[in-house]
C-alpha cells in the first residue's frame, strides 16, 4: 500500500479533503442564515467537542488496520464488512452530486475570466452544467488514477497553498471596501440571545461534520497511508485549525463584498452564484476578483471530490486486486452514470422527481441523513467492538482518554438527538442542509428516500457476495 511522501503532504491532502464548499459556500451561507457571529459559538463547540475527536479516531483506525473502509470494518467483525460497503456507497452517492456543484464552480471561474459570469438561471438553463459535470468527474478520475503521491498529494500541495494565498489577497482587497467593518462585525459579533434556538445548534453540528469530512471513512482511508510514528492528534489539530481558518477567512472576504454594495447575505446557490456575482459586476475590474474567488471555490471542491472518489477506488481495488488505473476508470464511469440525473436536474432538462430536482433530493436524503448515520456507525463500531488499547497504541494514553469516551458516548448521542429531533419536528431550515438553499422535500420523503437508497446499496453488495454464476462474481464474493 502506498504512503504519503511526507507529513506535510498528508496534512495538505487532508486539508484539501476537509476544505471544500462546506467552508466557503456553506459556512458563509449558514452564518448569514443564522444571524452572523452567534453561529460561531455552537460551531466551534461542535468542531472541537465532536468533529475533532472523530477525526482523530478515523485517522488512528485507518493507520492501525492499514487498509480500506471495508477491510477495517471486516477486521473488527467479518459481518461488519457490509457496513464498510454501506459507507462507501454513501460517500460515492454524495460524490455523484458533489461533482455537479464542482462543475458549477469551474463554469463560473471560466465565464468570469471571459468578462462576466452568467446569471444562475441562464447558466442552468442550457447544457453547460452537464458538460462541466463530465469535465469535473474526468479530472477527478485522472488525478486519483495517478495514485496517492503522484496524484492526490501532488495536486493538493499545489492547490491548497494557492487557494489560501488567493483568499489572503482577496481579504486585503476586501479591507479596502466601505463595507469591510460591517461585514467583519456581522461575522464575528455574536448575538447570544439566539443561542437558545435548537435549529442553530443543529446547523452548527451539521456544518462541523460536513466541513471536516469526518464520519464517512474518508479520513480513515487517508489514515491508512500515514507512516508509523507520525503524530495523529497533532496532524488532526492542524487540519482542524486550517479548516476553521479557511472558513473564517472566506467569510471575511464574502461579507464585506456583500455589504459594500448594499446586498443582503443570502443562502446556498443564491449567495455563491447570484449575490456575489452581482457584487463583482459593480466593482471596477470585478472580473478579476470574480475569477479568483471562483477558482478558489473550484480548487476546494475538487480536492474534496478527490478524497470521496479515493474511498471507493481504494476499497474496490483492494477487493478485486485490480490496478488503480482500471479501478479509477471504472468508478469514474459509474459516477458519471449515477450523477447524470443530478446534473440534468439543473440543466435544460430540469429533471425532477415529484416536482423536486434530483440533486436536491439526493442532498436531502444521502447528504442530510446519510452523513449522520455513517458517522454513528463508524463511531460505535470502532469504540464498542474493539479494545481501547488499539486507539491508545496509535495516539497515546493521554489523548485516547479524551477521544475514546467522546466517540463512544457523546458523538453518537449528539448525532442521534439532533437528527432525530429534526425529523420528529418536521422543521425546515436551510442551514440544516449540506447545500443550503435547495428545496426542502419533507421529512417523510427524506426517510423513505434514504431507506430506499440504503436498501439498494445493501442488495447490490449482497448480490455480489452471493452470486455464484460468473467467475468475476465468484472472485468478488471471495474478496468482499
Amino acid at each position: 500500500m502506498e504512503q504519503w511522501s511526507s507529513r506535510a503532504g498528508f496534512i495538505l491532502a487532508a486539508i484539501g479533503s476537509a476544505v471544500g464548499i462546506g467552508n466557503i459556500w456553506r459556512f458563509s451561507a449558514v452564518v448569514g442564515q443564522n444571524g452572523g457571529g452567534a453561529y460561531l459559538v455552537p460551531y466551534l463547540i461542535a468542531v472541537f467537542l465532536c468533529a475533532f475527536p472523530l477525526m482523530v479516531l478515523e485517522l488512528a483506525i485507518g493507520r492501525h488496520f492499514h487498509g480500506t473502509v471495508v477491510s477495517a470494518f471486516r477486521s473488527v467483525r467479518p459481518q461488519f464488512r457490509i457496513i464498510g460497503w454501506l459507507l462507501c456507497g454513501i460517500v460515492f452517492l454524495m460524490l455523484s452530486y458533489y461533482l455537479v456543484i464542482t462543475g458549477w464552480t469551474l463554469g463560473y471561474a471560466l465565464t468570469s475570466l471571459g468578462g462576466e459570469p452568467l446569471p444562475f438561471s441562464r447558466f442552468t438553463a442550457g447544457w453547460l452544467p452537464v458538460l462541466l459535470f463530465v469535465v469535473a468527474a474526468g479530472i477527478s478520475g485522472i488525478v486519483v488514477s495517478l495514485g496517492i503521491r503522484e496524484g492526490i498529494e501532488r495536486i493538493s500541495t499545489v492547490l491548497i497553498p494557492v487557494s489560501v494565498g488567493i483568499l489572503v489577497v482577496l481579504l486585503l482587497y476586501a479591507a479596502t471596501m466601505p463595507g469591510f467593518v460591517q461585514g467583519v462585525s456581522f461575522l464575528l459579533t455574536p448575538d447570544f440571545s439566539v443561542l437558545g434556538d435548537p435549529l442553530l445548534w443543529s446547523a452548527a453540528f451539521g456544518q462541523a461534520f460536513f466541513s471536516l469530512s469526518v464520519g464517512t471513512g474518508i479520513l480513515l482511508t487517508y489514515g491508512a497511508y500515514v507512516r508509523p510514528g507520525e503524530s495523529i492528534a497533532g496532524s488532526a489539530l492542524i487540519i482542524t485549525l486550517a479548516d476553521v481558518g479557511v472558513a473564517l477567512l472566506a467569510g471575511m472576504v464574502i461579507f464585506p463584498l456583500v455589504f459594500s454594495f448594499g446586498l443582503v447575505p443570502t443562502i446556498g446557490a443564491e449567495l455563491a452564484f447570484t449575490t456575489l456575482p452581482a457584487a463583482f459586476a459593480l466593482m471596477p475590474n470585478g472580473w478579476i476578483v470574480a475569477t479568483a474567488f471562483f477558482l478558489v471555490l473550484f480548487f476546494a471542491a475538487l480536492t474534496s471530490a478527490l478524497s470521496m472518489l479515493e474511498v471507493g477506488v481504494a476499497a474496490v481495488q483492494e477487493s478485486l486486486a485490480w490496478s488503480r488505473g482500471r479501478t479509477a476508470a471504472l468508478l469514474t464511469g459509474v459516477v458519471l452514470l449515477i450523477g447524470l440525473p443530478s446534473a440534468l436536474s439543473y440543466s435544460a432538462v430540469d429533471l425532477r422527481i415529484g416536482g423536486i430536482r434530483v440533486l436536491d433530493f439526493m442532498d436531502e436524503t444521502v447528504g442530510a441523513l446519510g452523513l449522520p448515520v455513517a458517522a454513528i456507525l463508524l463511531a460505535v463500531v470502532f469504540t464498542w467492538f474493539i479494545p481501547p488499547r488499539i486507539l491508545t497504541e496509535e495516539i497515546g494514553h493521554s489523548i485516547a482518554r479524551f477521544v475514546h469516551p467522546l466517540c463512544r458516548f457523546v458523538i453518537p448521542g449528539v448525532l442521534m438527538v439532533t437528527t432525530g429531533a429534526r425529523l420528529l419536528a418536521g422543521l425546515d431550515d436551510p442551514g440544516l442542509r449540506n447545500l443550503p438553499g435547495s428545496a426542502f422535500i419533507g421529512t417523510v420523503l427524506q426517510v423513505e428516500g434514504l431507506v430506499a437508497i440504503v436498501l439498494i446499496v445493501l442488495v447490490i453488495t449482497l448480490a455480489l457476495c452471493r452470486f455464484r454464476g460468473c467467475p468475476l462474481a465468484t472472485r468478488i464474493r471471495g474478496r468482499i
